[in-house]
Order: C-alpha cells, then sequence, then structure tokens
C-alpha cells in the first residue's frame, strides 16, 4: 500500500503541466464555438487522440497509478479547460469503467480497446444507466435482458436516456434487469457492438450546460448480442443471482453502482477543475477591475468572496485526492468517502461560479466572459452520476448503518 500524500511526484506533475498546456492551448480557445454548436467536437477528440490524452493506454496509465491521484490530476486539467469540451474527450472512461469493474480479464481485451478507436479513426463509448422512469432509482429499471439458452444470446428491450455519447458511441455498456423481482440486484450489464441491430438513437437533448458534450436517448428494440458480450459472464451471474434469492451477504452488489462507485471521485475531481477556472478568473478580475479609485478586491466584501471559494476548493480537492487514494489501495468507502468527494466537489462548482459571476457583476451575465458558461457547466454536478441528495443519502446510510429512506 503506498503512503497517501499530498505533494504529487515528478511524474504526476509532469501529466499535470502536459494536459494543462492542451487545456490552455486547444481547448480553451475552441469552448465558446462548441458549445454554442451543441456539437461533438471531433476534432478537438483526434488532436487529444493524436497527442496520446485520448487513448486507453494514458487512462489505464492514470487510474493505475499508485498515487492514486493520476485521474484526478487529469480531470481536474481537463476540465480547467472546459467542462463541454472535457466531457466529450473523457465521456469514454464511463463505459469503459464498467468494463473494468464487472467483466472479466478477456472482456476487458476485447472491448476497452475498441472504445477509444484510433487517432486516425477515433470512436467514443457509452454507458447507459438512467431510463425515463429510473434515475436515482436504479431499482425502477425496466429495459429487459431474457436468455435465450438455445442460440446462447441475450435479447434485450427497453430505452434509456441521459446517455453521454449515447447513439454515436462505437461500444454501448447497457444495464438491464435480468430478474425483475430481486430489484436492483437483479440487473447486469451488457456490452452491444457495433453495428448491432435494434439499437438505435432517440431524442438528442439540448442541454443548459457541458453542451459540447452529447447526450441523447438510447433506444433497444429486440437486440440480440451473444452470451459472451454479458459483463462478468453468466456462471457469476447465475451464482450472484442465487445469492441474491436467498438472501446471503453478497448478492446485493449491483451493475450501475459498481460504475458509479469507481468513478465518483473523478466527476468530484472534474467538478474542481471548472471550480478553479472560475476562481482564476473571478480572482483576476477583481484584482483589475476598479471602482472608486482602487481595485474591487480591496474590498473586504469582494476579498472575503474569494477566500471562501479557494477554500472550498482546496477542500474538494482534498476530499477527492483521499477517495481516489483510498481506491486504488484497495481500502474500504466506510464513511461513504467516494460519495462525499463528489457531493462536495459538486456543490462547490455550483458555488464557487455563482460567487465567479456576482464579483463580475454585469460582465459576469454576459458570453463575453467565461464564467457564464463555466456556471451553466457546473448546474449538472449536483445532478448526474447521483445527485446531492442520493450523495447524502449514500452518507447517511454508511455512517448510521440504518436503513435511511
Amino acid at each position: 500500500m503506498t503512503t497517501f500524500s499530498l505533494d504529487p511526484g515528478p511524474d504526476q506533475i509532469a501529466v499535470r503541466d502536459w494536459l494543462h498546456g492542451f487545456a490552455a492551448d486547444v481547448i480553451r480557445p475552441a469552448a465558446a464555438e462548441w458549445d454554442e454548436r451543441e456539437e461533438t467536437p471531433w476534432p478537438i477528440i483526434q488532436e487529444a487522440a493524436k497527442l496520446g490524452i485520448y487513448s486507453l493506454d494514458f487512462y489505464a496509465q492514470q487510474f493505475f497509478d499508485p498515487s492514486g491521484v493520476g485521474i484526478p490530476i487529469a480531470m481536474e486539467e481537463l476540465f480547467w479547460g472546459d467542462a463541454g469540451i472535457g466531457l466529450a474527450i473523457t465521456g469514454t472512461t464511463l463505459a469503459a469503467v464498467a468494463v473494468l469493474a464487472n467483466g472479466t480479464d478477456e472482456q476487458i481485451g476485447t472491448w476497452a480497446p475498441q472504445m477509444f478507436g484510433t487517432p486516425e479513426d477515433v470512436k467514443v463509448a457509452a454507458f447507459c444507466s438512467s431510463e425515463p422512469d429510473a434515475g436515482s432509482d436504479v431499482s425502477a429499471l425496466r429495459t429487459r435482458a431474457v436468455y435465450d439458452e438455445a442460440k446462447d444470446e441475450w435479447v434485450i428491450n427497453g430505452t434509456k436516456t441521459w446517455a453521454t455519447n449515447g447513439g454515436i458511441a462505437h461500444v454501448h455498456v447497457v444495464v438491464a434487469t435480468v430478474d425483475p423481482e430481486l430489484g436492483s440486484r437483479g440487473q447486469a450489464s451488457f456490452v452491444i457492438p457495433p453495428g448491432t441491430k435494434g439499437l438505435s438513437q432517440g431524442q438528442k437533448f439540448k442541454k443548459h450546460g457541458i453542451r459540447a458534450s452529447h447526450t441523447a436517448e438510447v433506444v433497444l428494440d429486440g437486440v440480440r448480442v451473444p452470451g459472451h458480450c454479458l459483463l462478468g459472464g453468466k456462471e457469476k451471474l447465475d451464482a450472484r443471482l442465487a445469492r441474491a434469492r436467498e438472501g446471503t451477504k453478497g448478492g446485493g452488489r449491483n451493475a450501475a453502482m459498481a460504475t458509479f462507485e469507481a468513478s465518483r471521485p473523478a466527476v468530484g475531481a472534474q467538478a474542481i477543475g471548472i471550480a478553479r477556472a472560475a476562481y482564476e478568473v473571478a480572482l483576476d478580475y477583481a484584482r483589475t477591475r476598479v471602482q472608486f479609485g482602487k481595485p474591487i478586491i480591496e474590498n473586504q466584501g469582494v476579498a472575503f468572496q474569494l477566500a471562501d471559494m479557494k477554500t472550498r476548493i482546496d477542500a474538494a480537492r482534498l476530499l477527492v485526492w483521499r477517495a481516489s487514494w483510498m481506491a486504488v489501495n484497495n481500502q474500504p468507502f466506510t464513511s461513504a468517502e467516494g460519495s462525499m468527494s463528489k457531493l462536495y466537489a459538486g456543490e462547490t462548482a455550483k458555488f464557487v461560479t455563482a460567487q465567479a459571476m456576482q464579483i463580475l457583476g454585469g460582465n459576469g451575465y454576459t458570453r463575453e466572459y467565461p464564467v457564464e458558461r463555466m456556471h451553466r457547466d457546473s448546474a449538472i454536478y449536483t445532478v448526474f452520476e447521483g445527485t446531492s441528495e442520493i450523495q447524502r443519502l449514500v452518507i447517511a446510510r454508511a455512517i448510521s448503518g440504518a436503513p435511511i429512506r
């Protein structure tokens, strides 16, 4: 087990500086354009792929970095550049994490590389869990997977929503119910290979923020996938379902939650990147904006706002780094430390971007300054991958041991 440290080593610092340069030179100059276009920024994803930033190897190196802070550092820098483009570059990783969390070594080796494609022919992947009537309540999923034993195929029907890269993905990972009587314990994850008949894109959403990231419904109409597309395999699924039916400990692990547990600190790091970017704009503005004969930062009201912003950003980063270090070192989240990090970082992003707009005054409300976009982008971080209310519920259950509803 590695020692927890707040001092990144030379390797982490080199990656941070490299990504910061890419975010400053490539992402930021294009942020406003792609936000207005509300389209996937394929040229920027391809540029990231050519540099090795958008690749399975890069994310695997950060994911398995023994310091634990590889992924948080990467996420913070990319989202410091822009959240919409950042999510377009990193959205594939959620599907990859789903395969890593639930799949066999053979499945990981087969599907994870296909999710990214090549620098010459980039691909994206989508993780599909939420449904029109099942967001926070993952036990209410209606998408159904039925096993056709004669053909060793799974037949999947249902509609997914809020899927990042949904419909445009080369590979989709879909969470479906295999035993409705077991609720969330009766679910499993399936890989839908490229070109599979019956999968189509539904509505593409026009969003308040993160508009350069594609979000859409995914319709599954009689989709048939081979048995080997069940992540983890049927033998493991059958054993897990049997334990769930008997009420045995170990039968409660949920396919969607296994993915979210692994990704929550990384999502928190994204929120920190947005918050830090807005804070830096506000700090620079306060130093140069003169009112009543002096820079506005010399007023306590403004200076104290910036002090609170900086304090919350640093506190959020500490929570994210702790959770990420614990995950890499297989330390259990006994107090829901992963949810703590995502909760506080998401709330911090909303707070800091709102304060930044206030410090900029009327300028903060215009698109001439980026804090307006950052404020819109931050709003999703108290909603997706577990709302703030769900995070509090997870934390409360962990610290109390009570079945809080």
